[in-house]
């Protein structure tokens, strides 16, 4: 067994566990062609045992042999069930490129950076006005779900308008009166209030507190004149 082979077949002896690895490594030391067979199906059986999801694939037996004769640097010459021949080798996936830099905001993203840059490239006014509409209320959810508060349209605005370089802006007057920048509304047509999630057993302590509470000056009204003594009188 030599060091260049050990990490050659390194995945497979993750798969397979080195001890199996140096078992097929040395069968070829068997010089008895039968006896080299019978050891090589032996091998095919513990793999098994040891992967019995191989079972269920319909090429599991190819598989496991091929993988064998790969292990054995193919030099496993027996008697098997099908041809044996190494699996082929898979080229090298190329290096992914990482972005070089982050986002000017994040609180929005880099997603949101690539819908202005499309929104600005938009020729008609009307559309590009609309656009400009859905890139803004989606940065206040955005902004809401970053930093759990309620944003302004003002810094929306402004936000928006740093980011488009001066290319994308609204009347703020107009943003304001008629709630641009909500997703939702409530029956009378005016947004609905956007409430800080609170996590649910902050939410339950309190509730119970309450409760407690409530309780405890109930029963105080009620055993408040029957647990109270009546001052004695003096002796006559």
């Amino acid at each position: 067994m030599t060091l260049p082979s050990l990490h050659k077949h390194e995945l497979l002896q993750r798969e397979y566990g080195q001890s199996t690895f140096q078992l097929v490594q040395q069968l070829r030391d068997i010089e008895d062609r039968a006896e080299r067979t019978r050891r090589a199906q032996q091998i095919v059986q513990l793999i098994f045992r040891l992967q019995p999801s191989l079972r269920d694939q319909p090429d599991g037996q190819q598989k496991v042999w091929n993988h064998l004769f790969e292990m054995a640097d193919g030099e496993l010459d027996v008697d098997s069930p099908f041809p044996l021949a190494a699996p082929a080798n898979q080229t090298k996936p190329g290096r992914v490129a990482y972005p070089s830099k982050g986002p000017k905001l994040r609180a929005y993203g880099r997603a949101v950076e690539q819908l202005i840059e499309q929104a600005v490239a938009i020729e008609d006014p009307a559309e590009r006005e609309q656009a400009t509409i859905v890139i803004g209320r989606t940065m206040k959810f955005l902004y809401r779900s970053h930093n759990k508060e309620n944003a302004k349209d003002v810094t929306i605005l402004k936000h928006l308008k740093e980011l488009s370089a001066g290319k994308l802006s609204l009347d703020p007057a107009q943003v304001d009166a008629q709630n641009l920048f909500e997703f939702t509304t409530s029956p009378g047509g005016r947004p609905a209030p956007f409430i800080v999630p609170q996590p649910r057993q902050e939410r339950e302590n309190r509730r119970g507190s309450s409760v407690g509470n409530n309780n405890r000056r109930d029963k105080q009204r009620r055993g408040g004149k029957k647990g109270r003594q009546e001052p004695q009188q003096p002796p006559q």
